[in-house]
């Protein structure tokens, strides 16, 4: 392998790239008509237009990615996260074309991408999962009362194709169910093509527990520190860190152990993570899914293991991969906490805020920080692509100096011409119940009116 094509754009686009230049590869970067000046086609050696700036006829061009490849003489493409990360089909036709996908393969993506046959997988593995249905399809003829009586509620319409939050609705009434099974299906199959559904227990104070996992494709598999995703707003994660706080060691290591038996199961290959529900009430934890890609918060893992996992994406590729050890742990006690900074407004419900930064200061990285941006002052925050400015990661060595470290990085951050959640995320770094690890997944959406009012620190 000396040639690799990032198929992606912005900060996880120069994330790859500076991975890919600390190994020696060469890099390809692909990208639309709007990001024709971007930071990413600036870092790489070679680039290729691959379409106008609308995401569906550029970044999630098959055709048109695979042709720069070969244009260039790519061998491997990386496809980041988001876009064609989890696209099954895309990952076959790299494979199909002689060239190597830098992550699991093609079978992998498209079982553990249908949250049903995930479910399934999870169950044959040993692995609990939430009480739940099987598949329901459109104008399938289910008997709602019956499943959601057994599910229980309240309770989460999913749709099996998708994620992130979208395709998902809380049902608190059995009278409630039917109009949320049709909608949620109507949704998927506009959103997805899919509209098959399925219920699924609602936890009302839940945690979200990850589990990084490093497949070789052969059976061994190296499991990583926990990553505490809770804090949230409409099932988008706005802080993550690592270790989780308040967790129990027993709750920890069955959670690995977890893990490690599935993506054993999968003879799983590259980076992903195994999703956990942790039921703060019971102290009962169950799966949720499983993403088969690297992930935004992966620089989380990285700096309180002090490893490099896009790196080890690469050398696994190659062949290099020799010292992949069982488990990681975290160094000397460390602590480390993530925030995005966004191009939105918390006081407008969050809209995405596209503009010009006509000034961005960010604060400098350091042993302490690390700082991910793929946009530069004088640069657009385009309305075509998530509105993520860039993430701010730090660590210490406990809880409050990760999170003292954070809130001062924060601090430091100027931006002007876009407004930005810095503010926001700020004031839930100084909240009491975060600080007690008493938060939960539904802790910002039930308290938003009280904490948008109460922010005062300017963005």
């Amino acid at each position: 392998m000396r040639k690799v094509l990032i198929a992606n754009r912005g900060e996880i686009a120069c994330r790859v790239i500076a991975a890919c230049r600390s190994l020696g590869l060469k890099t390809v970067a692909v990208y639309s008509e709007a990001d024709a000046a971007a930071l990413h086609v600036e870092m790489a050696d070679e680039a290729v237009a691959v379409g106008p700036a609308p995401a569906r006829k550029s970044y999630l061009d098959k055709a048109a990615v695979l042709e720069a490849a070969r244009q260039t003489g790519a061998d491997a493409v990386h496809p980041g996260y988001g876009f064609l990360s989890e696209s099954a089909e895309f990952a076959r036709m790299v494979e199909e074309a002689g060239l190597i996908w830098l992550g699991p393969d093609a079978g992998t993506i498209a079982v553990m991408g249908d949250k049903g046959a995930a479910r399934t997988a999870a169950i044959e593995a040993g692995v609990p999962v939430l009480p739940g249905t099987a598949p329901l399809v459109k104008e399938g003829g289910a008997d709602l009362d019956a499943l959601g009586a057994e599910t229980g509620f309240p309770l989460l319409v999913k749709a099996t194709a998708g994620g992130g939050g979208i395709g998902m609705r809380r049902v608190e009434t059995p009278e409630a169910l039917a109009d949320a099974v049709a909608n949620v299906q109507a949704h998927a199959e506009r959103t997805f093509g899919d509209g098959t559904v399925y219920l699924e227990r609602f936890i009302r104070r839940a945690r979200h527990i990850e589990i990084q996992v490093f497949g070789d494709g052969e059976g061994r598999v190296a499991v990583f520190p926990e990553r505490d995703c809770t804090l949230q707003r409409r099932y988008q994660k706005i802080l993550e860190e690592s270790p989780a706080p308040d967790l129990s060691e027993e709750v920890r290591d069955a959670m690995k152990a977890a893990a490690r038996r599935l993506a054993q199961a999968r003879r799983y290959r590259s980076a992903g993570t195994v999703e956990f529900v942790y039921d703060s009430e019971k102290g009962d934890w169950f799966f949720l899914e499983m993403n088969t890609r690297i992930q935004v918060e992966h620089r989380v893992t990285e700096m309180v293991t002090g490893t490099d996992l896009v790196a080890m994406q690469l050398r696994l590729a190659m062949g290099q991969l020799d010292d992949l050890a069982e488990d990681y742990g975290v160094l000397d006690g460390r602590w480390a906490i993530e925030a995005r900074l966004c191009a939105e407004d918390p006081q407008k419900k969050f809209l995405p805020r596209p503009g010009t930064l006509e000034r961005l200061e960010l604060p400098a990285a350091d042993a302490t920080l690390v700082v991910d941006c793929g946009l530069r002052q004088g640069d657009a925050v385009s309305p075509h692509y998530d509105s993520m400015i860039g993430k701010l990661v730090a660590c210490g060595p406990s809880r409050e100096a990760a999170i003292a470290r954070l809130d001062a990085a924060l601090a430091a951050v100027r931006v002007e011409g876009v407004v930005t959640n810095a503010g926001f995320v700020r004031r839930l770094l100084g909240l009491q119940a975060f600080a007690e690890a008493e938060v939960h997944t539904q802790f910002v959406d039930a308290n938003l009116a009280e904490l948008l009012a109460e922010e005062t620190t300017p963005a």
